[in-house]
């Protein structure tokens, strides 16, 4: 098992640059998925690791080897692509052991590492299947079993969920953060859904048009946001947004909307009076408050989802959306009282986004 670390890594096409100098560390055994909107380079920056793109400048080391000349083959390192890329014309145990047959290792060492693949990932009785008699979840872990068969230093997955559906998804996703916990092997996830990322793995590293944003734990990224993008990208439903100005007087801090509505705020900003700012919420972190406490909202839509309850509304002229755990029964123009959970308000430089 190895590290992996990425250095000032660059890469241009002729005059466009994609990435744009990035640093990462990446622990031994660590799962670490890179996740960011169509465009913002993870892909690009796995297949430099994976050296399938080359490095325009900067380092990639696995280990302590720089391996940015080494070719793919050499670098130990294993792959699972989005479209499986399995051979139709072969079984299962022939697309499995297909890298083994190919450095000629032994038949009984080819059978045994086939087979243990196999048992771990519950394909033992489809060994002699073709890749068309298996569905959209077999034909994954046939790949991620080829991949595995390799004792790779490092596992590369490049959006290996986005063609199955929504329940096999979730399935998937838990098979494989299991299969790391057990096997240790450090590995490096890129995915769009932040939901995956989340729930998998031990960091998170967000990209944003070829530049790393913030680099953190799941809960550290969702609980802390480095900038708006980020407070913007993980969660869902995302986390609400209010622009303002901010005021400041001996009785405390608010922020002054558009429409004139005065939201408290923390007084300790870093942020000086009548600069415009922007609040934060997350939806779970908006409350029905009690009497004349809190601010007037106006229920849009309602939409249960059965564990919870998701309320888009108006609040002080913007859109809003409140998750309640509890069972309401809201109507479309039903006016409503929120207020904000105290500590979970997050504040923005409106200029350039960064968290205040």
């Amino acid at each position: 098992m190895s590290s992996v670390t990425i250095r000032g890594v660059q890469k241009k096409y002729g005059a466009l640059k994609v990435l744009h100098g990035i640093d990462i560390e990446i622990g031994d055994q660590e799962f670490v998925v890179l996740v960011g909107p169509s465009g913002c380079g993870k892909s690009t920056l796995l297949r430099m690791i994976a050296g399938l793109e080359t490095v325009t400048s900067g380092e990639i080391l696995i280990g302590d080897r720089v391996i940015n000349d080494v070719p793919p083959k050499d670098r130990d390192i294993a792959m699972v692509f989005q479209n499986y890329a399995l051979y139709p014309h072969m079984t299962v145990f022939e697309n499995m052991s297909f890298s083994l047959r190919l450095r000629r290792q032994p038949k009984n060492v080819i059978d045994g590492k086939v087979r243990e693949a196999a048992d771990i990932l519950n394909l033992s009785k489809f060994l002699e299947r073709s890749p068309r008699q298996l569905s959209g979840g077999q034909r994954q872990r046939v790949a991620m079993g080829r991949a595995l068969v390799r004792d790779a230093e490092v596992f590369l997955f490049d959006e290996p969920l986005s063609n199955l559906d929504a329940k096999l998804r979730v399935v998937m996703r838990t098979e494989i953060k299991a299969l790391h916990q057990r096997l240790r092997t450090t590995s490096v996830y890129v995915t769009h859904d932040q939901i995956e990322a989340m729930t998998m793995a031990d960091r998170i590293v967000v990209m944003n048009a070829g530049r790393v944003e913030q680099i953190g734990t799941p809960l550290e990224l969702y609980d802390s946001p480095a900038n708006m993008f980020v407070a913007d990208f993980i969660g869902s439903p995302s986390m609400n947004f209010i622009h303002g100005r901010l005021r400041k007087s001996a009785e405390g801090a608010h922020l002054e909307c558009a429409d004139g509505t005065p939201l408290a705020v923390p007084a300790a900003t870093g942020a000086t009076d009548g600069q415009p700012i922007v609040l934060g919420v997350r939806p779970e972190h908006l409350r029905l408050a009690s009497g004349s406490e809190g601010y007037e909202a106006i229920v849009d839509v309602v939409e249960p989802t059965g564990p919870n309850l998701q309320v888009y509304a108006t609040l002080a002229g913007v859109p809003v959306c409140a998750v309640f755990n509890e069972r309401h029964d809201f109507r479309p123009g039903d006016r409503v009282r929120l207020n904000f959970a105290e500590g979970h308000i997050h504040l923005f430089d409106e200029a350039n986004g960064t968290r205040l």
